[in-house]
């Protein structure tokens, strides 16, 4: 088990898209070698859009001397897909990735691809590949914005879980009892293996709002209200995030979760805020 008193960081990254981005990026990950993360991930396009960028992006962090783990997403790909992504990144040496159903993309009607679902991935890596990879799978504390139910969610986790994941990165929340009771409820059922919360910094009300609407995350209304209050203050905006989201932090570490996945959006500014706050009391 985790010491909770040195808890796990890990970080996560989108491809960049151009030469200027990759550079910004690059400088956002150096700065955050501080926090000395596990290791960290970078996020796949939709139906395989950022495919290409993905790689290259995983062997630029490896390249800085960090384990890096790539998304790989079931939807649109054959089995034939997947198993050259694997076969690659095993031959780059990689040894984690985080395994997801993906999004739809838009204009690819209902070909879902051969796997249509995360614990279909979770077990064709495990049987193409043994136990090489460390696999993540994604958690939804305030459930997934598609599911039926909190209960039927629960139970797509638990499938994942059972088909091999090793632990799971939690979608970004701001009540920590919602954590806790899926992890609680998760425990019923059998499942053992770590569920790091996801940590969304905030720094940009408009951008939250939006990011909340599409993943089903919900912003209470006490800071929905703070932060329409201080319009276009971004100086303002930013100091209130990092206090907000460091007081749920510690009350998420305090509480025994194994440690903290920060959804950094290739910014060094707001996660190191938040980690010298965790790490200086």
């Amino acid at each position: 088990m985790t010491d909770t008193t040195t808890p796990a960081y890990s970080l996560e990254f989108f491809p960049p898209r151009d030469i200027a981005a990759q550079e910004r990026l690059l400088r956002a990950a150096k700065q955050m070698l501080a926090i000395h993360p596990r290791y960290v991930s970078v996020t796949f396009g939709a139906g395989g859009s950022t495919r290409e960028g993905t790689a290259g992006t995983v062997r630029m962090l490896r390249n800085l001397g960090v384990d890096a783990a790539p998304h790989l997403s079931c939807v649109g790909a054959t089995r034939e897909d997947l198993r050259a992504i694997l076969a690659s990144y095993r031959d780059e040496g990689v040894r984690q990735v985080v395994a997801l159903r993906g999004d739809m993309p838009s204009g690819m009607g209902g070909d879902a691809g051969e796997l249509k679902y995360a614990r279909d991935l979770v077990a064709f890596i495990r049987q193409e590949t043994g136990d090489w990879f460390h696999i993540e799978v994604a958690a939804y504390p305030e459930m997934h914005p598609q599911a039926d139910n909190p209960s039927s969610d629960l139970d797509h986790f638990v499938d994942k879980v059972r088909a091999g994941a090793n632990s799971a990165i939690t979608q970004y929340f701001f009540n920590p009892d919602a954590y806790f009771d899926f992890v609680e409820r998760a425990a019923a059922k059998g499942v053992s293996v770590p569920v790091v919360p996801g940590i969304m910094p905030i720094t940009n009300h408009t951008q939250l709002a939006r990011f909340s609407q599409m993943c089903g995350a919900e912003i209470p209304r006490w800071i929905r209200l703070r932060l329409a209050e201080f319009g276009d203050d971004k100086a303002s905006i930013r100091a209130f995030g990092v206090d907000v989201v460091t007081d749920l932090c510690r009350k998420l570490l305090d509480g025994g979760a194994p440690g903290l996945h920060f959804y950094t959006l290739n910014s060094a500014e707001a996660p190191m805020a938040i980690w010298k706050n965790l790490t200086s009391t």
